[in-house]
């Protein structure tokens, strides 16, 4: 008999019993700052179940997700080319794990990953985009013999404490002092970077080809000038693509957008997952794998306990070939750009949208300052209380009245960010743009349901300061 009466483990007898309690076993046992958010927004919802770019609520809703659990569900939700890989890594029973033995999965994933980075050589597998983002920067340091690692302003990395000390948002650094001495320059600032570079102690650059905060995007020819500098300085260029890789912009890597681009360590996570079993991958050079795994008493100087998982190694090894069997890149690419050109072209119409930008399906809608009076009042408001208010006021009603998810790209930023599953057409193009143009007539209509619901998000934001 177990602790709850039931015999054994029945999983959905479990669920059945008490899941209806979701939101107060998280206040009780886990973050409880997260039910407290998500109740003070209206974001409180009973998801039941999800399939491709859809959840469902008990009443049979479908909710269009633009959010994709932070891109993690690049093949949308529960793919059956991935579930059954699943299934039969499961049933096969494979001797897992056993640290002495080098089993077939990983090899193949690495293999396949690296025919997208033919100038790249060898893979560790990790389990997250934090991990991946903690192994370059141990390869960089050990490979050049230099202590300092570059970063962008406004950068995210992860939250591990060496991918902390490369992040370039205050707001998650804060109190967890002392990080590694590493140094922030803004993103397409080549002279920073040079400056920085001349007092010849720096490992290596850790920058995203698209910043996931705001969808702020790197300059034409910043990346392949950025490159030439630090190979000046024997210094290395890490790419960090955990959000941006496996497609997303519409290139399998985002530093593929510029030619003669060639990082010497790649980050990827997320969507190589399949939305199942947390996996992270660091593709890098051949010399810097050698460096670092340098004789058999540093066979294991590096490693990570589920890293090679079989059931992640299939997922992995899933994703790719449904990447290429269904024509995903290519997919993010058109869908995107019929995406990003919908939506660029309300910009002259709707006076608080000021700019969409991005690639592929990582798009970037920002608002900014009105011009008109009675507009420039309601806005000064919300930027008084704080800013990124009006964003979460848009984010709000696309889900409450159209069943949309999108998500604020970060805070105190008047950004939203769309980074929906890559499988999307044009259906789900329409239900957007239909969505968010009632959501723009609404916030510029003076009145009505959105400036209501910003009064009370300022009468809170003042409570909690």
């Amino acid at each position: 008999m177990t602790a709850d009466g039931t015999e054994g483990f029945d999983l959905a007898a479990l669920l059945r019993r008490r899941g209806g309690e979701r939101y107060e076993l998280h206040a009780r046992h886990l973050n409880h700052q997260l039910p407290r958010m998500l109740h003070t927004i209206g974001f409180d919802k009973v998801y039941e179940r999800a399939e491709g770019a859809y959840f469902w609520d008990a009443d049979g809703r479908d909710y269009l997700d633009m959010l994709a659990g932070f891109g993690v569900m690049g093949l949308g939700r529960h793919h059956p080319v991935v579930r059954k890989a699943l299934h039969d890594v499961l049933d096969a029973q494979l001797p897992d794990l056993t640290r002495f033995d080098c089993p077939p999965l990983p090899g193949l994933l690495a293999e396949r990953l690296l025919t997208h980075a033919p100038h790249l050589d060898r893979v560790f597998f990790g389990n997250s985009g934090t991990e991946a983002v903690e192994t370059a920067l141990k390869f960089a340091r050990y490979a050049t013999g230099k202590p300092r690692v570059l970063y962008c302003a406004h950068a995210f990395h992860g939250l591990t404490t060496g991918s902390l000390s490369v992040n370039g948002e205050e707001g998650f650094r804060r109190g967890f002092a002392p990080l590694l001495p590493d140094t922030a320059v803004p993103l397409g600032d080549l002279e920073a970077l040079e400056r920085e570079l001349e007092r010849g102690d720096v490992a290596g650059f850790v920058v995203e080809p698209i910043q996931g905060k705001g969808v702020h995007m790197a300059p034409p020819g910043y990346l392949r000038a950025a490159q030439d500098l630090l190979r000046r300085h024997k210094a290395l260029l890490i790419a960090d693509e955990v959000q941006t890789g496996v497609g997303r912009t519409g290139e399998f890597f985002a530093y593929q957008h510029e030619p003669g681009v060639e990082p010497d360590l790649v980050c990827v996570a997320k969507a190589l997952s399949g939305g199942y079993v947390p996996v992270g991958a660091t593709l890098g050079r051949d010399w810097i794998f050698k460096k670092v795994y340098s004789s058999m008493d540093r066979v294991l100087v590096h490693s990570a306990s589920f890293g090679s998982n079989a059931q992640a190694m299939a997922a992995g090894l899933a994703v790719l070939a449904v990447m290429e069997d269904e024509r995903i890149v290519a997919n993010a690419r058109d869908t995107g750009e019929l995406l990003r050109s919908r939506l660029a072209a309300l910009v002259g119409k709707y006076e608080l949208l000021h700019e969409v930008r991005g690639r592929g399906l990582m798009i970037g809608i920002e608002f900014g300052r009105p011009s008109s009076l009675g507009l420039r009042s309601r806005w000064a408001m919300l930027q008084a209380a704080r800013k990124g208010l009006f964003a979460q006021m848009v984010v709000v009603p696309l889900l409450q009245k159209h069943r949309i998810l999108t998500q604020v790209s970060g805070d105190h930023v008047e950004v939203i960010k769309l980074i929906p599953p890559l499988i999307i057409k044009e259906r789900e193009v329409d239900r957007f743009v239909d969505a968010f143009t009632a959501v723009m007539d609404d916030a510029h209509s003076g009145g009505g349901l959105l400036w209501e619901f910003g009064r009370t998000l300022v009468k809170q934001t003042v409570t909690n300061r």
